[in-house]
Protein backbone atom coordinates (compact mmCIF):
# COMPACT_ATOMS: atom_id res chain seq x y z
CA UNK A 1 0.00 0.00 0.00
CA UNK A 2 0.84 3.86 -0.96
CA UNK A 3 -0.01 6.06 0.27
CA UNK A 4 -0.21 10.13 -0.97
CA UNK A 5 -1.29 12.85 1.50
CA UNK A 6 -3.46 15.77 -0.61
CA UNK A 7 -4.14 19.02 0.38
CA UNK A 8 -7.11 19.78 -1.73
CA UNK A 9 -10.46 18.25 -1.51
CA UNK A 10 -10.49 19.62 -5.34
CA UNK A 11 -7.73 17.04 -6.03
CA UNK A 12 -9.36 13.99 -4.84
CA UNK A 13 -12.52 14.93 -6.52
CA UNK A 14 -10.65 15.01 -9.99
CA UNK A 15 -9.51 11.84 -9.42
CA UNK A 16 -13.00 9.93 -8.10
CA UNK A 17 -14.65 12.03 -11.43
CA UNK A 18 -11.75 9.55 -13.57
CA UNK A 19 -12.54 6.77 -11.90
CA UNK A 20 -14.84 4.24 -11.37
CA UNK A 21 -16.30 4.03 -7.59
CA UNK A 22 -16.67 1.00 -6.05
CA UNK A 23 -17.81 1.95 -2.37
CA UNK A 24 -18.40 4.47 -0.43
CA UNK A 25 -17.70 4.41 3.32
CA UNK A 26 -18.41 7.58 6.02
CA UNK A 27 -20.41 10.65 5.08
CA UNK A 28 -19.13 13.95 5.51
CA UNK A 29 -22.15 15.50 6.56
CA UNK A 30 -22.95 13.37 9.63
CA UNK A 31 -19.02 12.43 10.59
CA UNK A 32 -15.36 13.78 10.06
CA UNK A 33 -14.28 11.61 7.23
CA UNK A 34 -15.50 9.90 4.00
CA UNK A 35 -13.48 7.14 2.07
CA UNK A 36 -14.52 6.41 -1.64
CA UNK A 37 -12.60 3.10 -2.78
CA UNK A 38 -12.35 3.38 -6.60
CA UNK A 39 -10.91 1.59 -9.66
CA UNK A 40 -8.43 3.70 -12.28
CA UNK A 41 -7.63 1.11 -14.65
CA UNK A 42 -5.80 -1.76 -12.69
CA UNK A 43 -5.26 0.96 -9.85
CA UNK A 44 -7.13 0.32 -6.34
CA UNK A 45 -7.37 3.24 -4.76
CA UNK A 46 -8.88 5.07 -1.55
CA UNK A 47 -9.72 8.82 -1.31
CA UNK A 48 -9.86 10.03 1.66
CA UNK A 49 -11.92 13.00 2.35
CA UNK A 50 -11.60 14.23 5.99
CA UNK A 51 -12.55 17.82 7.57
CA UNK A 52 -10.70 17.04 10.97
CA UNK A 53 -6.99 15.12 9.45
CA UNK A 54 -5.44 15.09 6.37
CA UNK A 55 -6.43 13.70 3.24
CA UNK A 56 -5.04 11.19 1.19
CA UNK A 57 -5.04 9.05 -1.24
CA UNK A 58 -3.87 5.20 -0.68
CA UNK A 59 -3.21 2.32 -3.65
CA UNK A 60 -3.90 -1.13 -3.02
CA UNK A 61 -1.60 -3.64 -4.39
CA UNK A 62 -4.04 -6.30 -4.96
CA UNK A 63 -8.05 -6.85 -4.57
CA UNK A 64 -7.50 -8.61 -1.67
CA UNK A 65 -5.84 -5.94 0.34
CA UNK A 66 -8.12 -3.33 -1.17
CA UNK A 67 -11.23 -5.42 0.31
CA UNK A 68 -10.07 -5.43 3.80
CA UNK A 69 -9.41 -1.49 3.54
CA UNK A 70 -12.79 -1.62 2.95
CA UNK A 71 -13.96 -3.55 5.58
CA UNK A 72 -12.19 -2.22 8.17
CA UNK A 73 -13.29 1.39 7.11
CA UNK A 74 -17.04 0.44 7.56
CA UNK A 75 -16.12 -1.17 10.93
CA UNK A 76 -14.38 1.99 12.28
CA UNK A 77 -17.14 4.17 10.67
CA UNK A 78 -19.62 1.48 12.75
CA UNK A 79 -20.95 0.49 9.36
CA UNK A 80 -22.40 -3.01 10.26
CA UNK A 81 -24.52 -5.41 7.84
CA UNK A 82 -27.73 -5.59 8.53
CA UNK A 83 -29.52 -9.38 8.43
CA UNK A 84 -32.34 -9.01 7.10
CA UNK A 85 -33.64 -12.34 9.09
CA UNK A 86 -32.05 -11.38 11.85
CA UNK A 87 -34.34 -12.53 14.99
CA UNK A 88 -37.88 -12.78 12.94
CA UNK A 89 -39.90 -15.72 13.08
CA UNK A 90 -41.16 -17.26 9.52
CA UNK A 91 -44.26 -17.36 11.27
CA UNK A 92 -44.98 -13.57 12.39
CA UNK A 93 -48.51 -13.11 10.46
CA UNK A 94 -49.54 -16.12 12.63
CA UNK A 95 -48.25 -15.04 15.70
CA UNK A 96 -49.55 -11.30 14.86
CA UNK A 97 -53.06 -12.93 14.44
CA UNK A 98 -52.48 -14.70 17.52
CA UNK A 99 -52.17 -11.57 19.29
CA UNK A 100 -55.03 -9.64 18.22
CA UNK A 101 -57.75 -10.12 20.46
CA UNK A 102 -61.47 -10.01 18.46
CA UNK A 103 -61.90 -6.40 19.17
CA UNK A 104 -58.88 -5.43 17.38
CA UNK A 105 -59.87 -7.97 14.46
CA UNK A 106 -60.30 -5.67 11.21
CA UNK A 107 -63.43 -5.70 9.95
CA UNK A 108 -64.46 -5.55 6.51
CA UNK A 109 -67.00 -2.62 5.30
Amino acid sequence: MEEIEVTSWLTLDAIKKASETEETVGDLQTGHCMSVFCRIEEDLLELCYSDTASNFVRRYEDKDEFQLAIEKRKEEAGDIRYDDNAGLDNNIEEDIQDDLSPDEESEEF
